[in-house]
């Protein structure tokens, strides 16, 4: 392999990862100072990376659905406070809906969009105070102006807009100069280091070591994350004796304070920081666990079962908090985990045009309506799909997965090289080796729906400079070949590849998809292909409860079986390829639609009339093996994104 190094990197599941302190720092875009650890990785600026393919199509499906027409009809956008609007909303929702929209609309270059995005804007920057306090003079809370400061990053890095940088600093002189204000039993406390992800990207741009003084502080006076991590409060036996719900205990307070610790640890260099990551999402995963990388929510903590549901708030924070640690550290099982939600958890959750919504997902979610359920705290409108089921938090706050997901796509190495972090269809534009040479890198693959994944580069001169390509821990016997060089590429690593590079090369990398099992509550199996869960397709009647809207197609959906859903598989957990048969097809124009999965697996299975639904869900996963007499059938699996009624924890029939 002439003129080509390869380097791997080891990072154990429960282990903190790498830094890459021993190559300096990136040159080319935005590092810690002097005193502050550098992230193993650095985030490019929103609209770097242009989604491709199926991912394009996704992202405009959610330009043409709520997204896009959101503001034009819902009463607490349309009227914000945020927007300058007398006795509007003026808390959170203005600025959530706009932390999607504002990275949707440059992922896209959609004109549309980004004229939408400027009133916007332009009221927060003309909002401002001499004091540095900006937002709506009717709501005295810090706590949305955390969120607005992430839009205002996003806008920046966007556009180059100075006054935005302006608003972020003086905000920060604000909290500087007035004491902490970050009570335990307010959103404002609990979420308070939101407001770190701001202040190291401030402190990068401008090495002010004010703004370090200000995290430092809200880190001492709000809730203590990293404790509560380490030594993590609601295991099973709290469980079964029951508590009083909280903010200790909220899903989405929980999925936004996983990075907590870790961004902190830049600045404490304390190795207890780092480890409270690893050891809370091992306690999350142990305790309260579900399929497609989430954990159960809702509102509240509540187990493993498979039909407690997760707030779909708590699905796209958790997915932001990943991409935020996957910068620190490095670590290729993060990124893993951010496919898992991002490819399952995220579009299961919403209808595949993007109209309507969950409140709470299900992994086995046999009825979508307005009933009882065994949630912990959410109401009979939760698992149904529509504009504002149980609150309107997600309807405000569901936009950032998707365009998120895209930014962070590929990111900056220190040493002046780019990472494939996490994969799909796209297109980046970055600055490379030590004199900062701009190079193209073309992504195609129909991903995760398919293995092979191509990279063409072009570049103007060739130009020696590192690429880094994440293995995925599932991707046993992956191939990765520069030309007529085949690297080694060992699974749950970064593999990296250090050459001159010129116009013209390309990289292909070959991730097997080899149909697998994962043992869930109960003895139960999930049945996974890549980084895709697969669910029963189970036949749907709709029906319509409510419209929202004249002009847009907004409804509140009831969902309900036509076909059996209490089925149990006959299959080897241990070699279920060999039980499985796996068709493909191209991903449609509407990605995750029902209709046309792009990935089908056929698999035997039996019904098992004694399990039967309970309290308007699927009842007890039976404990397997389960002892079926009923004949034998051929069970359709598509992708859990693809489903709105469901089975993906499935009971082994004893043979």
């Amino acid at each position: 392999m002439r003129n080509l190094r390869l380097m791997t990197r080891t990072v154990p599941v429960v282990l903190a990862a790498m830094t890459t302190s021993v190559y300096g720092a990136n040159k080319h875009y935005p590092v810690n100072g002097e005193g502050v650890t550098q992230t193993a990785f650095v985030s490019l600026p929103v609209g770097a990376v242009k989604p491709g393919g199926w991912l394009k199509d996704q992202l405009t499906v959610q330009a043409n659905g709520l997204t896009g027409h959101l503001d034009e009809f819902w009463e607490s956008l349309r009227k914000s406070a945020w927007l300058g609007m007398a006795k509007g909303e003026d808390w959170e929702r203005g600025p959530y809906y706009l932390d999607g929209l504002v990275p949707l609309a440059y992922a896209l270059d959609d004109p549309r969009l980004i004229a939408k995005v400027k009133p916007w804007i332009d009221w927060m920057v003309a909002s401002g105070q001499p004091n540095g306090w900006f937002g709506p003079a009717s709501n005295p809370d810090r706590w949305p102006r955390a969120v607005a400061l992430k839009v205002l990053i996003q806008y920046q890095e966007a556009t180059g807009d100075a006054k935005a940088l302006e608003v972020v600093r003086n905000y920060f002189k604000y909290l500087r100069d007035n004491p902490p204000d970050w009570p335990n039993n307010e959103w404002r406390g609990m979420r308070a280091m939101e407001n770190a992800v701001a202040g190291f990207w401030l402190y990068r741009r401008t090495g002010d070591p004010d703004v370090l003084k200000v995290v430092k502080s809200i880190y001492d006076h709000s809730f203590k994350w990293t404790e509560y991590f380490t030594n993590f409060p609601f295991t099973d036996d709290i469980l079964a004796r029951g508590y009083a719900p909280g903010h200790p205990s909220h899903v989405v307070n929980i999925a936004m304070a996983v990075k907590y610790p870790g961004i902190y640890y830049s600045l404490s260099k304390d190795i207890r920081h780092k480890d409270a990551v690893y050891v809370g999402l091992k306690s999350l995963d142990k305790y309260h666990g579900q399929a497609c990388g989430r954990f159960a929510g809702d509102e509240h903590l509540s187990g493993r079962r498979p039909t407690q549901g997760t707030e779909l708030c708590a699905v796209v924070e958790f997915m932001f908090s990943l991409e935020r640690l996957v910068e620190v550290f490095g670590d290729p099982a993060l990124a893993d985990r951010i496919e898992l939600l991002g490819y399952n958890a995220k579009p299961g959750t919403c209808t595949a045009d993007y109209w309507a919504h969950q409140y709470d997902q299900q992994s086995n979610q046999v009825l979508v309506s307005v009933a009882k359920r065994e949630w912990r705290t959410n109401d009979d409108t939760s698992n149904i799909y529509g504009l504002e089921p149980n609150f309107g938090c997600c309807t405000a706050n569901m936009h950032q997965a998707w365009p998120k997901l895209v930014t962070h796509l590929w990111m900056a190495t220190q040493d002046n090289g780019l990472a494939a972090v996490i994969y799909g269809p796209s297109t980046v534009k970055a600055k490379v080796g030590e004199t900062g040479e701009e190079v193209t890198i073309t992504q195609e693959t129909d991903y995760p729906f398919g293995g092979e994944i191509k990279f063409a580069i072009r570049i103007a001169k060739p130009t020696e400079f590192p690429l880094q390509f994440r293995i995925p821990g599932w991707a046993e016997d992956a191939e990765l070949r520069v030309g007529d060089d085949e690297v080694p590429a060992p699974a749950g690593r970064f593999a990296e590849i250090r050459r001159t590079f010129k116009d013209g090369d390309e990289i292909q990398l070959t991730l097997p998809m080899t149909v697998r099992t994962e043992t869930r509550y109960n003895n139960a199996i999930a049945i996974l292909r890549g980084p895709l869960y697969f669910s029963l397709q189970i036949g749907e009647k709709w029906t319509k409860l409510k419209g929202h809207s004249d002009k847009f197609p907004s409804a509140d959906w009831q969902i309900e079986p036509t076909t059996p859903w209490n089925y149990g598989l006959l299959i080897d957990p241990a070699n279920p390829a060999a039980s499985v048969t796996t068709f493909t097809d191209r991903p449609s124009p509407v990605p995750y639609d029902t209709a046309r999965p792009p990935v089908t697996l056929r698999v035997k299975g039996r019904a098992i009339p004694s399990w039967k639904m309970v309290n308007n869900s699927a009842g007890p996963t039976p404990v397997s093996p389960v002892t079926s007499k009923e004949p034998e059938t051929t069970l359709q699996l598509i992708p859990y994104g693809s489903t709105r009624l469901r089975i993906t924890e499935f009971p082994v029939i004893k043979d």
